[in-house]
């Protein structure tokens, strides 16, 4: 698995709207770590939320299937990825002016340590990305009913991440890490999306949330693929203090595209099952806690997949 798609999967993440969304903006999350900044809320005025992300993708996969690394003789004509250990922050900034609009704004950093055996080699490679990923600019209406449990999203992926960071050890030292593992995809992206949420009674609510996200331009030979987020969830909130959540995340990539895409070992169709924890600290403060665990998996080629996301999270309202 590539890092964008972990990175969509974890937040998934992120999925529509708000930073939390966001968070794993890259490679595999879509978790929904909080509702109410992605629009699941009417109230006026600002949010932040800052949230850490960790996963390990460890788990090479063809199809449905785990791969015995073993099982690969060495030197091979293909890479065999071994792992890439994520550990990434999102800031998340989201004003609304009215009960109807809001906009949010999304700025991920990404650390990343990747390994693979390249072809035709005997020896692991190794790379070390820090820094900056791509900016997420996402703006909402909800103004179709009264209850303003109803939404549109609409915004931009922009190119804000780096796309030349190059191995720092092994055979293939000083050689461009592949597209799909850098910080940023070097392309603008598209995002639509809908949602819907509301309560069941008194005790129990719920969200249902779709997106897409349609790469507008290649860069440097690489596109990335098509991308599909269907996320839904429920809550429970007859407790004051702690809201346990329970989600179910999906998520569709298309091969990437161009010279430099590696097409052959990219898209996927993946299920996630994510249950969670908010906090209600005060009336400014939240704080959450989340695990994601692979329900489904289906990868085209050789991909790396993690077995568990764990975030973590703090949200401020003014």
């Amino acid at each position: 698995m590539n890092l964008r798609k972990a990175l969509l999967l974890a937040l998934a993440a992120s999925s529509i709207g708000a930073g939390p969304a966001w968070a794993c903006s890259s490679c595999g999350c879509t978790l929904n770590s909080d509702w109410a900044s992605q629009g699941y809320a009417v109230s006026r005025g600002w949010r932040f939320d800052l949230r850490y992300d960790y996963f390990n993708q460890s788990d090479l996969r063809s199809g449905r299937d785990s791969v015995d690394v073993s099982s690969f003789e060495v030197p091979n004509e293909e890479e065999i990825q071994r792992t890439t250990i994520n550990r990434n922050i999102s800031l998340g900034f989201d004003y609304s002016p009215s009960r109807s609009w809001g906009i949010t704004v999304l700025l991920p950093r990404y650390d990343r340590w990747h390994s693979t055996l390249a072809e035709d080699t005997t020896e692991l490679s190794y790379s070390h990305s820090r820094g900056i990923g791509d900016a997420r600019i996402v703006g909402r209406y909800q103004g179709f009913n009264p209850d303003a449990g109803f939404g549109v999203v609409f915004g931009l992926k922009l190119p804000t991440g780096a796309t030349d960071i190059r191995f720092n050890a092994g055979p293939e030292q000083g050689e461009r890490v592949d597209a799909g593992l850098q910080p940023g995809t070097g392309s603008t992206d598209a995002l639509v999306g809908l949602y819907q949420f509301g309560n069941l009674n008194p005790e129990w609510g719920y969200f249902a949330q779709a997106l897409l996200q349609q790469p507008l331009n290649s860069h440097d030979d690489f596109k990335p693929g098509t991308g599909i987020n269907l996320n839904a969830g429920l809550r429970y909130n007859g407790w004051k203090v702690v809201s346990p959540q329970l989600q179910v995340n999906l998520r569709s990539e298309r091969r990437e595209s161009g010279d430099n895409a590696d097409a052959e070992n990219s898209g996927a169709t993946l299920a996630y099952l994510s249950p969670g924890v908010n906090f209600r600290f005060n009336a400014h403060w939240d704080g959450y806690l989340y695990t994601q665990f692979p329900l489904y998996q289906r990868v085209n080629g050789l991909q790396l997949e993690p077995e568990r996301f764990y975030s973590v999270g703090l949200q401020y309202r003014m």
